[in-house]
């Protein structure tokens, strides 16, 4: 049951989940390339585009409509001057890992496209931080795949379960950092109309 479900939709599962965060349906199609279900270099690949391209996407909405979009946030308001310092002083290293600090994956790029940062110079580190970051997070989840494999010397007969827990352990994350940050921008405007 699956196992078809993710022959006839994994990459395209791959390319909408990394286009929009990506962490959780990375791990879990590595795990699924482990098991033969997808191409590893292919789950990489589409990863790669999907990242790329959403965090290409927030950068030019940043640059198009950024000012205004940030201060609807007061948490990302706040933020926007320290990275905007850390633009100007470190910006190769911040492009390329960005998409590995919590919380900057989607408002990384759009602070970054308020910025000076030249769009492409922007464009070329983020495809090497996207390589960098699809290679290892679907890596990860290939040697999930390989750990599990050799405790388990039966996997197929768990494999669905073992993949539903960790969709719906990466859903419930995504869900919780969610609320989290909705809740932080009510309680910024709250103390912003006192």
């Amino acid at each position: 049951m699956i196992s078809t479900f993710i022959a006839s939709y994994g990459y395209l599962a791959v390319f909408v989940g990394t286009l929009l965060e990506g962490e959780t349906i990375l791990i879990a199609a590595g795990f699924v390339a482990h098991r033969g279900l997808l191409e590893w270099p292919l789950v990489v690949l589409v990863a790669i585009l999907g990242a790329t391209l959403g965090d290409l996407l927030a950068f030019l909405l940043g640059r198009w409509k950024g000012e205004a979009l940030i201060e609807r946030f007061p948490a990302l308001a706040r933020r926007k001057p320290r990275i905007h310092d850390l633009l100007e002083r470190h910006d190769v290293i911040f492009i390329l890992t960005v998409r590995f600090l919590y919380g900057f994956r989607i408002a990384g790029p759009l602070i970054m496209g308020s910025s000076r940062v030249p769009l492409l110079r922007f464009a070329v580190l983020n495809l090497a931080g996207a390589t960098l970051w699809a290679v290892l997070i679907s890596g990860a989840g290939y040697a999930f795949g390989l750990a599990i494999n050799s405790l388990i010397t039966d996997l197929k007969r768990i494999e669905e379960t073992v993949l539903i827990a960790m969709l719906a352990l990466g859903i419930a994350l995504w869900l919780w950092r969610g609320s989290r940050a909705l809740t932080r921008g009510q309680a910024g405007s709250e103390s912003g109309k006192r």
